[in-house]
């Protein structure tokens, strides 16, 4: 596994990968070492530079999912979620395929390891609050007024 860091708006970002995929990211309030300089950090780092500078809309980062077949499944719908869009857990629920999941649904998107890049930040509350997010809610209503 190999790990760099990102200094983005919103703090720094630690990233994990492998030869081939993201495996993880996370902020975190310091940068921990020096950056590996493989090709897929450095795709991911462009990438996410891009986003961050209104370049980006969309990632094409390979990404190793390692969670249960519910977690994938939802994290998966969570990718097609436009940018500059919201929906509701209940709406994402109904494009897994579990309209009745809402909460099901959110328990797997608690569980996502690559936020911003699975966008997480895009789900809301049934009545449009914002809700839960990695970093604190301020991260989740910076994502949000960013791709405004």
């Amino acid at each position: 596994m190999n790990k760099a860091y990102y200094k983005s708006p919103l703090g720094w970002i630690e990233i994990t990968a492998d030869n081939k995929y993201l495996l993880s990211m996370s902020f975190t309030k310091n940068k921990k070492g020096r950056n590996a300089t493989s090709l897929v950090l450095k795709k991911i780092i462009k990438q996410l530079d891009e986003y961050f500078h209104h370049k980006r809309k969309r990632f094409d980062i390979a990404i190793k999912l390692d969670g249960t077949a519910w977690q994938n499944l939802v994290w998966q719908e969570l990718v097609k979620i436009p940018y500059g869009s919201v929906i509701s857990y209940q709406d994402l629920a109904k494009m897994a395929g579990k309209p009745k999941a809402a909460r099901a649904v959110g328990s797997a998107v608690n569980k996502n390891k690559i936020g911003v890049i699975i966008p997480c930040h895009r789900v809301l509350g049934s009545n449009g609050q914002l809700v839960g997010y990695e970093g604190g809610l301020h991260f989740k209503k910076w994502l949000l007024k960013h791709e405004a």
